[in-house]
């Protein structure tokens, strides 16, 4: 028996598909001539490194001899095909080194197309290298012989120079009789082995050096009719060639590529978006129970869709999930699939747009074709807004002909979905951010008929989400951490904002070197996530520390003073801090909500107003000038105005309308299109919106030099400590008195007389 009659197979993956080439065969049974082969070794058996070793599917019916190696259909797939293993490299145990040589050569030359090619180059190379000459390459026949220049003077007055190649002071030469100085030489040196080997040399340079007070003595080399001139210095022909063959190597390359994704109808890219199995369920999702209700019969559905189709019932084509970024449309989607045991296709709706007309309805297409040979399955396209956007000047850009025939090949795949008996089960689930903007086609019934609303989480799912990763991270935390109350300090926030806040925590706690998270852990990181990282250094010196403490003391006031007027809807001021921020803000007033809201009253629109205005009133009254360090507090107050004129219907001179829609035929555009009509409405909303902030501001002056005494000695203490909170700021700010003008301007809206309209 031959060694290479009980070798394996092994089976490596390329770019071009399967490879199969032998293993290394196994040890004869009997040692002979030509029984050590490659990758055996004399007295030891043939042992395949391990990290290649091909596990058996199914054990052998026969016992196989202990020195044997698996036979082709031992351990390989049914029907005696080989199985794929793992194309690393070797890291056997014993000579390591010298098992990776052996796999590595077996590799190269027991694959014919590799020994072919390897040929091929070669011969290529090769006659490049004899046609085409190098500069600076000599053949080993020939010699250079460095010689004084006297010595090429006395040659060519002699008559003995056949050729000169001039480089400026360099003179390279040939004489016409070279056998004879070849025997003059062998005369000279002596010795057998010295002529034998200069019967091989059969041309010889010489090379000399032009002193620099001589000249080239040209004219005897015209009398003697000897050949001269300068080298070619231009760049090598064999480079030339090489770079013109690489150019158009690459055109090549480029058009093959492009035709053959033509041809392909350009096809997804990344197979990895098909993830057969999902392993997320239900129960790691938390806060969005009703989204969940809502998705519980897709879930049923795609278990058993015979349940519902027996009763002429058939499922939504698409399901769109519409929700603030971070609060768990794509986890939702996810779960779905995991609860329901079946395959899931993501992709991106960005991913469909290409430079190309006609790729993204190809790839729509290649999607949902996967998706039904996978049937029961979903699909799930998040930010579809990126390509169905509404197919009108007011919302998308015109002649954009890719986006349109991605979004009506998209409109076709939905519209098409059978819920025969023998049709694929297929759920299209999509996710955006802005209904608003789809185009209407999308949302009929047919397409996606059902829109679930995952809002963000309420203090009770808040506190469910935490505990979820709390426990995902397996969280160490101290005992004075409460959940619960954790979760009454992040009113707003997302699940995706959750989630960052716990892992932020963790990092701080080990940062500092701590065994477990405790509560100021996660104050801090709240606190990052609100306002920004504190900075280690503060360059507010002097006068400019002042008068940031002085803004910050003042909406602290103001806020203190709301907060006594309606102690329901105004919050307490928790913490002020004039330690600059990583977000660009030189202070922070942290005035957090204590409860979940979805309506907000008159009256606490027009405090908050006071409060924004609270920094500059208190830079006006206490040093008569003011600093561009109210930018974002007049930028937020201006807001809240417009909308409390325009949008809102709070206005009393306009009324119960939204300026917007009235303006825009009824339609309401959002923003500020209307303002391109210009004209009355739009000045009164100016005017309007002027006379609110003005009287704002106002009534925070006023309330402050009601406090004048306490608030500048808030101011005074903030700028010494540069932080204050708890109770030492709680002891201060008890103090506050509520000015008249600022209850009436919260409570009956009385703009103050100096801030109302002439």
């Amino acid at each position: 028996m031959t060694a290479a009659s009980s070798a394996g197979v092994w089976v490596r993956a390329t770019a071009h598909g399967r490879r199969t080439f032998p293993a290394r065969p196994a040890l004869p049974a009997a040692r002979g001539p030509g029984a050590r082969r490659l990758g055996t070794e004399s007295g030891r058996s043939a042992r395949r490194p391990r990290a290649l070793r091909c596990k058996p599917r199914r054990a052998s019916t026969e016992p196989s001899p202990s020195t044997s190696t698996p036979t082709p259909t031992e351990g390989g797939e049914e029907d005696g095909k080989s199985s794929e293993v793992d194309p690393q490299k070797p890291n056997g145990n014993g000579n390591g080194l010298w098992d990776r040589i052996r796999w590595y050569l077996a590799y190269i030359f027991l694959s014919p197309a590799r020994i072919v090619r390897l040929l091929i180059n070669v011969s290529i190379l090769s006659f490049l290298f004899k046609v085409v000459p190098i500069s600076g390459v000599v053949d080993m026949e020939t010699i250079v012989v460095n010689v004084p220049y006297s010595d090429f003077m006395r040659r060519v007055e002699r008559d003995q120079v056949k050729s000169l190649e001039v480089d400026g002071n360099f003179h390279t030469y040939r004489i016409k009789d070279e056998g004879a100085e070849l025997r003059r030489m062998a005369a000279n040196y002596g010795g057998k082995q010295k002529v034998l080997s200069l019967e091989k040399i059969k041309r010889i340079n010489y090379q000399t050096v032009r002193p620099a007070n001589m000249q080239t003595p040209y004219e005897t080399l015209l009398k003697n009719d000897v050949r001269f001139g300068a080298p070619d210095k231009r760049f090598n022909k064999v480079l030339t060639v090489m770079s013109h063959a690489l150019a158009i190597g690459i055109v090549l390359a480029v058009i093959s590529r492009f035709t053959g994704r033509m041809g392909q109808g350009g096809g997804m890219r990344k197979p990895r978006k098909m993830i057969i199995r999902q392993n997320i369920k239900f129960k790691d999702v938390a806060g969005v129970d009703e989204a969940k209700e809502e998705l519980q019969e897709v879930v049923e559905y795609l278990r058993d869709p015979g349940k519902f189709t027996k009763l002429g019932a058939r499922p939504p084509a698409g399901l769109l999930l519409v929700g603030s970024p971070g609060t768990g449309k794509t986890l939702l989607a996810k779960a779905v699939a995991g609860e329901a045991n079946v395959p899931f296709f993501s992709i991106a709706a960005s991913e469909f747009v290409e430079l190309y007309v006609g790729m993204g309805a190809s790839r729509v297409r290649e999607l949902f074709t996967k998706a039904r040979k996978e049937s029961p399955a979903i699909v799930f396209i998040d930010e579809i807004d990126a390509v169905a956007k509404g197919r009108d000047s007011r919302l998308r850009s015109m002649g954009n002909d890719e986006r349109e025939q991605t979004l009506n090949q998209l409109l076709t795949e939905l519209d098409g979905f059978d819920t025969s008996k023998d049709s694929a089960v297929v759920i299209c689930m999509a996710a955006t951010n802005r209904p608003d903007v789809l185009d209407a086609a999308l949302l009929r019934p047919g397409r996606f008929d059902r829109r679930i609303t995952v809002e963000r989480p309420d203090r009770i799912g808040r506190e469910q989400i935490l505990k979820v990763h709390v426990n995902r991270q397996k969280l160490e935390m101290s005992e004075d951490i409460d959940l619960g109350s954790i979760a009454s300090e992040t009113i707003g926030f997302t699940g995706a904002d959750l989630a960052n806040i716990v892992n932020e925590a963790a990092l701080l706690a080990g940062r500092k070197c701590k065994d477990r998270v405790e509560h100021s852990d996660f104050a801090e990181a709240i606190e990052r996530n609100i306002a920004g990282i504190e900075k280690k250094r503060s360059f507010l010196k002097g006068r400019e520390k002042y008068i940031v403490a002085v803004h910050e003391a003042g909406h602290a006031v103001v806020g203190t003073a709301l907060n006594h007027l309606m102690p329901n809807l105004a919050s307490k001021v928790e913490k002020l801090s004039i330690i600059p921020r990583s977000s660009g803000a030189l202070g922070f007033t942290y005035i957090p909500p204590t409860d979940d809201r979805a309506l907000m009253f008159e009256t606490e629109l027009r405090g908050r107003l006071a409060m924004l205005m609270g920094g500059r009133a208190a830079e006006d009254v206490e040093h008569g000038v003011v600093t561009t360090g109210a930018m974002d507090d007049i930028r937020r107050a201006t807001d809240i105005a417009y909308k409390i004129v325009a949008e809102w219907g709070l206005s009393r001179s306009i009324g119960p309308l939204s300026v917007a829609t009235l303006a825009t035929g009824g339609q309401d555009d959002g923003g500020y299109a209307w303002r391109e009509q210009g004209g009355a409405l739009s000045e009164q909303v100016d005017r309007e919106v002027k006379e609110l902030l003005d009287g704002a501001l106002l009534v925070a002056k006023d309330a402050l030099r009601e406090n004048s005494k306490m608030f500048l000695d808030l101011a005074s203490t903030l700028e010494e400590q540069e932080k204050l909170q708890g109770k030492p700021l709680s002891d201060k700010l008890r103090r506050v008195k509520i000015s008249t003008k600022l209850r009436r301007f919260v409570e009956k809206g009385e703009i103050p007389a100096s801030a109302a309209p002439e």
